[in-house]
């Protein structure tokens, strides 16, 4: 219509005396349709004989000026919403296109919504969605189908109903729904592991998505700022087209001075477009008026509640799934968008901003990646002799754990959001549990059954918080072995004080860093028998409390910085075993005072600073294992060897050179290990002690092993290497016992061996 834009113009009738005498003898040539003059036509003919006199006002112009003048009227007498109105039209056209899809193509927002969009469709397609949201309706899938048929069956069946109802039974309607998520349930229920990893990964992506999103609003100001801008816009077109569309005329009057080359300069001129133009204009006016409106209700639907957050109220409401979080800005501002689609995608979408949901979803790929059968293979049995089974940082705890019967210790370790169901119940044989950095739940159940069955735990914490408080409940509990972190302040905090709780506990192992004993662990004294303190190099002072736990038969003060043996340990007159490991002892003294503990018949004092044993030793006349290994002892007193009780001496890597020959006397001796010294050489009265099992003598100075060793019948274990020696006795023949695995010596010197006592050791 723009390319046939046209305007036809005619000279105004003017006064005749203005006019030249040729212009009123112009003529027209009828068969051609072409304006001629007298001074055209031959001479010799009468005018009248070849052409026919213009009837009606006569002019002298010729095309070329008609299209001039046409040209110039267009250009200055139409007005110029009448010539641009379809440009005009076309400018606001791309102007609302813009408004519309900017952020449809703008980078920040359109990845956005292309990435909410393939998101909201993966969730609202997603089986476990409707597995979720079935689950937590409470009904019965298959009552629920079944219920549904007997009542569309009813309707379908009833005589003398209308037709009109039978019709409505056909119909998609609110009735019909359930149904529809009835028939896709069976397939629901058997979530195989492809769509319950595909479902993990979807949970990943919405929080990844959600975290992203929700730190601005830059599609919620895109979408208020266009819409401002159509309104706008909106108005202005409404206001200057209802004023200008009367400018649109059929007839125009034209004044321009071209006389000079024309002979006029008045023209009426006739658009031809003017009458399609207006009536274009009023309609164009009608469909933007239609669409300012929406426009208005658009700006009003943004601003008369705030649509930067969105509250999932509705949803917690109908479907119990109480976890569901609100959410914010451009995140809240889509979810706003979609519900003005179909709400029910919002209520699908957020099934997968629920924990609890996600916490649902891990169990079950939890339960099928973990089988029974899996689990089985990963039984092994522990150092107290009991079927263990461990499992390190899982997502959680598998329940088919619980299908294990004849599981009688659990190990878990780095595992967040344990849950302990009541189906524990069913490991009759459970006695040990270890938790290890992991965050427990457990049911009250399941509780219940831990009181009455479980003897062993052990805790591993961060922070002392951690602890379960359930723990102070367990009255079978026999031993409890807390690892972890306490600040000083907290050492006596109050939540040991329940310790008084366990009446059955007779082993508690703390390994941290206490400055004291903590008087809550005392007050267990009444039955407490062994008291495991192992800590970080802290210093441990403040004793004196231990005096009061008479009844300890075991006591460990482990990497305590302790520079002499605390007085408080002579009181405990039931002790049998005493372990000072890894303290500061240099000097031990106080050893003597030991001999009021009668039944102590265990004594490591191993990797101190320890330069001498004193001769008073021999008073400890019941001990039956001795300790001394990794001090910087020197000399060993003949006196030692007054302790016949001795089944077990260790002295390795001290600075000893000289054994003395009163080691014969230990004729009870089993093992006797002397390992990184400086030894050259053995005394034959070793030898005496005939009840030796393990001697262990490498890394010392020696050159020649005594034939006398033949006399050792029950060696089992004989350690050579790191010495200086050329070759070994065939004696060794005589130690029967003694087999290839339990003689540590270098290859070489086996070899030297005669062949048939190298055979006999290596028959196993």
């Amino acid at each position: 219509q723009v390319m046939q834009d046209k305007i036809i113009c005619l000279p105004k009738r003017i006064s005749p005396h203005n006019l030249h005498p040729v212009q009123n003898q112009t003529l027209v040539n009828i068969s051609s349709g072409q304006f001629v003059t007298p001074a055209m036509l031959p001479l010799s003919r009468p005018a009248s004989h070849t052409s026919i006199e213009m009837k009606g006002l006569k002019t002298n112009l010729d095309l070329q000026q008609y299209s001039f003048i046409n040209q110039m009227c267009y250009e200055r007498a139409l007005h110029w919403y009448a010539k641009y109105f379809p440009y005009l039209v076309l400018i606001h056209t791309l102007i609302f296109m813009l408004c519309s899809n900017f952020w449809f193509k703008f980078p920040g927002s359109s990845s956005k919504i292309e990435h909410f969009i393939s998101i909201l469709g993966k969730c609202f397609d997603s089986l476990w969605t409707t597995r979720a949201l079935s689950e937590v309706s409470g009904e019965n899938p298959e009552e629920k189908d079944s219920k549904s048929s007997q009542k569309s069956h009813q309707v379908r069946v009833a005589p003398g109903l209308p037709n009109t109802e039978g019709n409505l039974v056909k119909t998609q309607s609110l009735r019909s729904i359930p149904e529809k998520i009835v028939v896709e349930k069976p397939t629901v229920s058997a979530l195989d592991k492809k769509e319950g990893e595909q479902a993990k990964a979807l949970f990943e992506k919405v929080k990844k998505f959600r975290l992203h999103v929700e730190e601005g609003d830059l599609l919620y100001s895109m979408y208020v700022r266009q819409t401002i801008i159509k309104v706008i816009k909106f108005i202005f077109i409404v206001a200057y087209n209802s004023i200008l569309v009367s400018k649109v005329n059929f007839t125009v009057d034209c004044e321009v001075n071209i006389q000079e080359m024309t002979g006029y300069c008045k023209f009426s001129c006739n658009h031809t477009m003017a009458h399609l133009f207006s009536k274009l204009s009023i309609c164009y006016l009608c469909f933007v008026s239609v669409y300012g409106l929406t426009c208005l209700y658009t700006l009003y639907w943004l601003f008369y509640r705030s649509l930067k957050e969105y509250s999932f109220e509705y949803v917690r409401q109908e479907t119990g799934i109480d976890d569901i979080p609100d959410v914010k800005n451009d995140f809240a501002f889509m979810l706003h968008l979609i519900d003005q689609y179909d709400p029910l995608y919002s209520k699908r979408f957020a099934v997968f901003l629920s924990e609890v949901s996600e916490n649902k979803l891990k169990q079950l790929n939890l339960n099928n990646e973990w089988t029974p059968d899996k689990l089985r293979q990963r039984l092994q049995t522990n150092a107290e002799n009991r079927l263990e089974l461990q499992l390190f940082m899982l997502s959680g705890l598998p329940d088919t754990v619980f299908e294990l019967t004849e599981l009688q210790s659990l190990k878990l370790e780095i595992i967040n959001n344990v849950t302990i169901p009541a189906t524990i119940v069913q490991l009759v044989d459970l006695q040990e549990l270890s938790l290890y950095q992991c965050s427990v739940k457990i049911h009250s159940a399941a509780l219940a059954f831990l009181k009455e069955n479980l003897k062993v735990f052990r805790v591993k914490f961060d922070d002392i918080r951690e602890l379960p408080h359930w723990m102070y409940g367990l009255k079978s509990l026999e031993e409890l072995h807390l690892q972890g972190s306490l600040s000083p302040d907290l050492s006596k905090n109050i939540t040991l004080e329940s310790l008084r709780e366990l009446k059955s506990l007779k082993v508690l192992c703390i390994k941290s860093n206490l400055t004291k004993i903590p008087p809550t662990i005392v007050e267990t004294s009444s039955h407490l028998q062994t008291l495991r303190v192992q800590n970080d190099g802290t210093k441990l002072v403040m004793l004196n409390s231990l005096k009061k736990m008479v009844n300890l038969t075991e006591l460990e003060l482990i990497h305590c910085d302790l520079e002499r043996i605390p007085h408080a340990v002579f009181s405990l007159i039931n002790l049998q075993e005493l372990d000072l490991k890894e303290n500061n002892l240099k000097s031990v003294e106080e050893i003597i005072s030991f001999q009021h503990c009668r039944k102590l018949t265990c004594l490591k004092m191993w990797h101190n600073s320890i330069m001498y044993i004193p001769e008073h030793i021999k008073k400890l006349s019941s001990l039956e294992r001795l300790y001394f290994n990794h001090n910087k002892i020197e000399v060993l007193p003949s006196h030692l060897f007054l302790c016949n009780k001795l089944r077990s001496l260790d002295l390795g890597y001290n600075d000893i050179r000289f054994i003395p020959p009163e080691i014969g006397v230990l004729q009870n001796l089993q093992e006797f290990t002397i390992t990184g010294n400086k030894v050259e050489s053995l005394p034959d009265e070793l030898y005496f002690c005939k009840k030796l099992k393990a001697l262990r003598i490498g890394k010392n100075n020696l050159s020649v092993l005594s034939p006398k060793i033949g006399n050792l019948a029950h060696l089992t274990l004989l350690e050579l290497k790191g010495n200086h020696f050329e070759g070994l006795p065939a004696e060794l023949g005589a130690c029967r016992a003694l087999k290839r695995s339990g003689l540590l010596v270098e290859d070489a010197l086996f070899d030297v061996l005669p062949s048939d006592i190298r055979e006999q050791m290596k028959t196993e």
